[in-house]
């Protein structure tokens, strides 16, 4: 047996492995759910209060958002859908065990506004009008002769209402879900490095008079905003899902990241819907589901 070249292989060896922690450790920290997020857009949860027929003539008729089939999992709380752009807009009424603080953007944490973009600010108008509504007061909002107004729906919920005229037709699929939040950095963090969600250039909002922070998924846009540390905490009033392909593998990394578990992975027999609900930094709801569809690629990853 030659042994005498073994020393002079051994600190080569030790060498390569040294350079390759750091690289794995790397790579490790830099891991997201963005792998296994399936739908190329988020969908948002409303909750409300007051009679639903007023929640659903506001999205869908006076919006012209389409209403879809009514979901009722495990004939639990029952969830209206509209299709808003590339997102659906998921409407369900209030439970007893989460907070909810009215009142507009600067008045709480939470999702506080959902900004919604149209073509034809007329038609916009006469759809208020008919159903008895005052019509959105459009202001001026950028050199592209975009518009907007902010109104509130029936549950007084806070809603941004952007016409852009002769916008590309990817424009009107967006939709941008408004997060108030205590710290900007820790939720940055969460969005971009456990979420994995593209971070775009942070603007300064205008309309609220702060920066603007803003992460991207397909046609769906989640803004940050902060406004001081004393805020209330909504934590019921809306909530983020995202359609993933492998709920397991969200499950085991905010394992691993001790990210807050609202509720633990679970299937509902019904739908063979497979699910994960984690708070952000502020208690916001971000809701993982893994569908049969959304399953059946996992074999491609």
């Amino acid at each position: 047996m030659r042994s005498g070249p073994l020393p002079l292989l051994l600190p080569v060896v030790a060498s390569i492995v040294v350079s390759l922690a750091p690289a794995a450790a790397a790579a490790e920290a830099a891991a997201t759910v963005g792998p296994v997020l399936w739908q190329p857009s988020m969908n948002v949860f409303r909750r409300f209060g007051v009679a639903e027929v007023a929640m659903f003539e506001f999205y869908g008729d006076v919006l012209g958002f389409e209403q879809l089939a009514t979901l009722n999992p495990g004939g639990g709380v029952g969830v209206a859908r509209f299709q808003a752009g590339g997102s659906e807009l998921k409407l369900t009424a209030k439970v007893s065990d989460r907070v909810y603080v009215p009142g507009g953007v600067r008045d709480a944490t939470g999702v506080r506004l959902l900004t919604f973009f149209f073509s034809d600010e007329r038609a916009l108008e006469q759809r208020f009008e008919r159903h008895g509504l005052a019509a959105p007061e459009l202001k001026p909002a950028g050199p592209d002769g975009r518009r907007f107004a902010l109104v509130t729906d029936p549950d007084g919920q806070t809603v941004e209402l952007v016409v852009v005229p002769g916008a590309p037709a990817a424009v009107y699929e967006q939709i941008e879900v408004g997060l108030t939040v205590t710290d900007i950095q820790k939720s940055r963090a969460f969005y971009r490095d456990f979420v994995g969600l593209e971070e775009l250039t942070p603007v300064h909002d205008p309309v609220f008079d702060t920066m603007k922070h803003s992460f991207r998924h397909g046609t769906t846009i989640v803004s940050l905003r902060s406004f001081g540390r004393g805020l209330p905490a909504d934590t019921g009033s809306g909530g983020i899902q995202y359609v993933v392909s492998n709920v397991d593998a969200v499950d085991a990394l905010a394992r691993e990241r001790n990210v807050s578990v609202d509720q633990p992975l679970s299937t509902s027999g019904a739908f063979q819907l497979r699910t994960i609900w984690l708070d952000d930094p502020d208690g916001i709801t971000n809701y993982f589901a893994e569908t049969t569809q959304s399953r059946a690629v996992r074999a491609d990853e």
